[in-house]
């Protein structure tokens, strides 16, 4: 029998769940609505937290379905979280400003690139690449196979891979 607390188990994934969320809703407003409502949706399910397997992978997987719902249901359009980053430019002295604006257009450039993916790759790529899921617990999370997410993240990877290349052969 599991013992799972709100807050020793559930409270500590906000974080998580808010980073799969904005990586789906691409609007911080609407991350932190998902969180919110995730953790809401959890809470009132207490009573069955003992037959729940992985509390996390349920935990992801609400939010991701809320996350979901909010992007077809609120908006149409979708920003980049190009506005909302914080930038961490390398301050030391070795990079020159040039070669600092040079890698912050880098990583603008990927960012649109993947928030320009299809929500399901998306997710398998924030859940794999960014949150160190095994492709296991990402089938659970997304309720797909296993074999359609290493697809989905293979064809992922290639996507940003080529347009990155694409868009730095013609300049950002």
């Amino acid at each position: 029998m599991k013992n799972i607390s709100f807050q020793n188990d559930i409270l500590p994934l906000k974080n998580k769940l808010y980073r799969l969320a904005l990586r789906i809703t691409l609007n911080p407003e609407d991350a932190e609505d998902a969180v919110q409502e995730t953790m809401m949706k959890v809470w009132n399910r207490r009573s069955q937290w003992e037959q729940i397997e992985s509390i996390e992978a349920f935990c992801l997987t609400v939010c991701r379905n809320l996350s979901l719902d909010k992007t077809r249901h609120i908006r149409a359009d979708s920003q980049s979280l190009d506005n909302r980053a914080n930038d961490t430019a390398d301050n030391s002295h070795h990079a020159n400003p040039e070669q600092q604006a040079i890698e912050r257009d880098r990583l603008q450039l990927v960012r649109r690139i993947v928030d320009s993916l299809p929500e399901k790759q998306r997710s398998v790529m924030q859940l794999r690449d960014f949150e160190g899921k095994s492709y296991k617990e990402i089938a659970t999370i997304m309720d797909i196979s296993e074999e359609q997410v290493k697809i989905n993240i293979f064809r992922a990877r290639q996507t940003v891979k080529q347009l990155f290349l694409k868009s730095d052969d013609y300049g950002m």
